[in-house]
């Protein structure tokens, strides 16, 4: 597998979690990231980012409609924008909430399986709703890497148990075992390419 772009999708408890999983990834990892975390839509825009960007020590950006795609970069869904993976770069939509959110793990997932198809992993975190399931089984479908956090492992487990029980999901990892995974797999890539 060619690691291509990793999404990851996280609502309650997302904070501390996604900052354990980034954490983990080396200073080189080359991947981008593209998060989805729900939160309220009158969030202060960049403060997220860089709570994440502090804990984790990588740039964490909020990007702009028609923004570019780079390597290396950690991008998060702008708070009340659903974010949306296109061939050459991020779209930004006001359309509908998806299961009460906007940002929507759903929608990003979806769009990216599009774009990425088999050199895409997904990643389903902590979170109290469903959101995202439809999404992890979207990358199964188009060949990506699907990952769910033990539900044992999470503050809520609805949010990857759901995700589990669509079938799709092909590894279940406690939390502080996503991110070494996903260095292994960037580093795999890598070596392959």
């Amino acid at each position: 597998m060619a690691l291509r772009m990793i999404v990851m999708g996280a609502s309650w408890g997302g904070l501390q979690a996604l900052e354990v999983v980034l954490s983990a990834l080396p200073s080189d990892f080359e991947p981008p990231v593209v998060i989805a975390q729900h939160r309220a839509a009158d969030s202060a825009t960049g403060a997220l980012q860089h709570m994440l960007a502090h804990h984790s020590g990588h740039a964490v950006t909020e990007p702009g409609d028609k923004d570019p795609i780079e390597s290396g970069q950690v991008y998060i869904a702008p708070p009340d924008y659903h974010l949306i993976v296109e061939a050459d770069g991020f779209a930004l939509s006001t359309e509908a909430a998806v299961h009460y959110s906007r940002p929507s793990i759903d929608v990003l997932f979806d769009t990216a399986a599009d774009v990425y198809a088999d050199g895409l992993a997904g990643v389903i975190l902590t979170g109290a709703n469903n959101d995202g399931a439809y999404g992890i089984a979207r990358v199964r479908r188009r060949g990506g890497l699907t990952i769910a956090q033990d539900p044992a492992t999470a503050e809520r487990p609805a949010m990857p148990a759901a995700a589990i029980a669509t079938g799709a999901v092909q590894h279940v990892l406690p939390l502080e075992e996503i991110g070494p995974f996903l260095a292994r797999l960037s580093d795999q890539s890598r070596d392959a390419a």
